[in-house]
């Protein structure tokens, strides 16, 4: 059973920096988009960023310009580069890869706070 394994949450200060990482416990051959979620306490899990198998990303409006996701196919491996963040970014953030199946990493939890 395909497992993706989530790394590189933990606390930061606003304005503070991390880079998450989800990597699957076995390549998974054809990927058709990856992607980076979100879910904070009495609310929805969001879309933060895309990425498809040709590179074409997607973004939330509220991260746009601070975010970035970036994913190596082959690796079936994606990570996400976050910049200036921001209280409101708090949540545990989930990775995602569409193949022939879906696949959910187990949620990494990121608090933004002084």
């Amino acid at each position: 059973q395909v497992q993706l394994v989530e790394s590189g949450g933990g606390l930061v200060q606003p304005g503070g920096s991390l880079r998450l990482s989800c990597a699957a416990s076995r390549t998974l051959g054809y990927i058709g988009s990856m992607a980076w979620y979100r879910q904070a306490p009495e609310k929805k899990r969001e879309l933060v960023a895309r990425i498809t198998s040709a590179g074409t990303t997607t973004y939330v409006e509220s991260v746009k310009g601070r975010f970035t996701i970036s994913g190596d196919n082959a690796k079936s491996t994606v990570y996400l580069q976050m910049n200036s963040l921001k209280p409101e970014d708090t949540a545990v953030y989930y990775c995602y890869q569409r193949g022939l199946s879906d696949y959910w990493g187990q949620g990494t939890q990121v608090t933004v706070s002084s």
